[in-house]
Order: C-alpha cells, then structure tokens, then sequence
C-alpha cells in the first residue's frame, strides 16, 4: 500500500503532455531523481566503462591499419586481400 502511495505521487509531478518523448523523458527523469542506492551504482557503471572504452583501448588496441598504412587506399586493399584470402 506504501508503494502505491510513491507510484501515485511521482505520476503525479510528471506534466501531462501528449507528447511520448516528453512521457518517456519524465519517466526516467522520476525514477533517477527518487534512486537512493542507484545513484551510486550509476556513478560506478559510468566509471567502469569509461575505464573499459576509453584508456583499455588507447592501451591495449592500437590501431595496427593507421601505423602500417598511409593512405585509406592502401588500407582498403590489404582488409581485402586480407578477408578474400582462401584458406
């Protein structure tokens, strides 16, 4: 019963539009701004990928195409000779 009381009152503070971007928005908008333990888990997924996609890649994924090519041409012909390759 305590639960519906919450739902009840976050519907609502959303406007009422017709608009379903606008709905969506505000949908999500509700449930960040009431997270509690959330929020943190948030903040920690967001690092962690920051982590993963941004200094793992510069690290450990050089980009092999741009060193040993110059041009897109010359890059282009060694992917495909390289995918064409009968084994």
């Amino acid at each position: 019963m305590g639960n519906f009381k919450i739902l009840t009152f976050t519907m609502t503070d959303t406007p009422v539009k017709k608009n379903i971007f606008y709905r969506v928005f505000y949908f999500y908008y509700d449930g960040f701004k009431s997270m509690t333990v959330g929020k943190q888990l948030w903040i920690i997924i967001i690092i962690k990928l920051f982590i993963m996609f941004a200094i793992l890649k510069v690290l450990f994924f050089p980009d092999l195409l741009k060193e040993k090519f110059k041009t897109d041409r010359e890059r282009g012909d060694y992917v495909i000779e390289q995918l064409s390759k009968s084994h």
